[in-house]
């Protein structure tokens, strides 16, 4: 069985070009026989780069999880649309996700990060999205942190507020954290915080 890696493009048009932009594909791929498809029409939503950052303070062992309104989550009728998340913004051009995760932290949560750690990358809704996520864990001093942040040219309303570690990974068991990133984040931190806080405090 051959591993496919060959597509052709047999025709692109953008049929949508506001804030979302969709693209219609006319491809062709390879198939595990070796033969190929036939043309197939394919919509995608070219959301391009994101990143998000979990922060986390490994002297009070505390995360920053913020909240804020999803129209989508409202749009699919979630009982309770305003979301707990990680901080995440898409990568502005010349801008690398590092850079992008320090800045939307201070905007959205009064945050200054340090040092990061990287968690993962993947793709959100590959079958239809081209959007990538770099997911990071960031230390934070959480003191004082916490409040309704966000720019208000941008219609942003978000309140940031501190958890202990204990109290957040509870929220994963009952169904209060439904957000992918967020999932994943705190999942990782499951496993990692009590390393991760041992390397960062020796090396501090």
């Amino acid at each position: 069985m051959i591993a496919p890696s060959q597509v052709q493009v047999e025709g692109e048009e953008r049929i949508s070009d506001g804030y979302l932009k969709v693209t219609r594909y006319l491809i062709r791929h390879e198939q595990y026989d070796g033969s190929w498809t036939q043309t197939l029409s394919r919509e995608v939503m070219e959301r391009g780069e994101v990143a998000a950052v979990l922060p986390f303070d490994p002297v009070r062992n505390e995360v920053v999880l913020i909240e804020q309104f999803r129209v989508g989550a409202w749009s699919a009728d979630w009982a309770q649309p305003w979301l707990v998340e990680c901080i995440a913004g898409v990568v502005e051009a010349g801008e690398t996700p590092e850079e992008m995760v320090k800045r939307e932290a201070r905007e959205e949560a009064g945050c200054d990060l340090t040092t990061l750690e990287p968690i993962a990358q993947y793709f959100s809704t590959p079958g239809a999205c081209s959007e990538k996520v770099d997911l990071f864990c960031g230390r934070v001093d959480t003191t004082g942190l916490g409040g309704v942040h966000g720019l208000a040219e941008e219609g942003e309303d978000i309140r940031a507020t501190v958890w202990p570690v204990a109290e957040a990974l509870a929220m994963l068991e009952t169904g209060q954290i439904c957000n992918s990133m967020t999932l994943i984040a705190l999942q990782w931190l499951a496993g990692h915080h009590a390393t991760l806080a041992e390397k960062w405090l020796r090396g501090a």
